[in-house]
């Protein structure tokens, strides 16, 4: 998908993922106020701000840091949304980090300001955070989520 297509409104895109605050943490869940990893949540905003999901997502390894050939994450995302450059993300875009080094992206979060983001993190839940320096060199992905 290019980035020129419509994307959505980033202020609704941000009160729906702020409406999954409080929801805990739970692995391959996508629940809002019962639980939810940190996919489940960027799937709970795609299924409240595009609409259904377009493809059933398959059981993944919880492993931050897993190596590999293939970006699975970042591919699956490129299918269906706009990417832009991480350096270019706004609030409203779904970014997607590298939590080791040489390891493949296995984390999200949704840009909710300049420098808070929200994502759901194992033991707190949907949490709002500042996007320190430490959580920022992590980015290697970004992506707009398309109108619906």
């Amino acid at each position: 998908m290019t980035a020129t297509a419509p994307t959505a409104d980033p202020s609704r895109v941000i009160a729906v993922a702020r409406s999954w605050l409080g929801t805990p943490y739970h692995d391959q869940a996508s629940l809002k106020g019962v639980g939810c990893d940190c996919l489940g949540l960027a799937r709970g905003v795609w299924r409240e701000v595009v609409g259904p999901e377009p493809f059933p997502i398959p059981p993944y390894s919880r492993d931050w840091g897993e190596m590999g050939p293939r970006e699975v994450l970042a591919e699956g995302a490129r299918r269906m949304m706009p990417e832009i450059a991480p350096d270019d993300a706004l609030p409203g875009a779904l970014i997607l980090f590298r939590m080791r080094p040489r390891a493949i992206a296995k984390h999200v979060g949704i840009l909710t300001g300049p420098d808070p983001f929200l994502h759901a993190y194992e033991r707190l839940g949907v949490i709002e955070e500042p996007l320190t320096p430490t959580w920022r060199r992590r980015i290697a992905f970004a992506f707009l989520f398309p109108a619906r």
